[in-house]
């Protein structure tokens, strides 16, 4: 039986990330099922689903957060594509990877503008594919 916590984690999930978030849990299920219920019950039930901040503002924080640290690329693209899917625009996305320069560095920008350009190419393929 789904507690409450992962029942509105899980919720949160789909509304952020939807197929791609399910991807990342069923990945860890024959490992590690209980990471992915963590993932599920602290950020997504506890911290995304907090009055305060909109999910807009949560994943400009999330993407500026990612690309500062220069080293998680996967997580990274998957939260490009969750701004996305929130309410960001590409401008968006690309002024925050220049505001890293300031702030993380001329790497992490570069690192964090070509995961962009990543992100929005698999969105233009799929949008041609439908």
């Amino acid at each position: 039986m789904e507690s409450e916590r992962f029942q509105r984690g899980w919720a949160k999930l789909q509304e952020i990330d939807g197929a791609a978030g399910e991807r990342v849990i069923d990945a860890l299920k024959d490992i590690a099922p209980d990471l992915g219920r963590f993932i599920i019950e602290f950020p997504f039930g506890d911290v995304y689903s907090r009055p305060g901040l909109g999910l807009k503002e949560r994943e400009i924080v999330t993407v500026s957060a990612l690309a500062a640290m220069g080293n998680a690329l996967p997580q990274l693209k998957i939260h490009i594509h969750a701004a996305l899917n929130v309410g960001c625009t590409r401008q968006e996305i690309v002024e925050i990877m220049i505001q890293m320069a300031v702030y993380a560095g001329f790497p992490a920008a570069l690192n964090g503008m070509f995961a962009a350009k990543e992100v929005f190419a698999e969105r233009d393929a799929d949008d041609q594919a439908n």
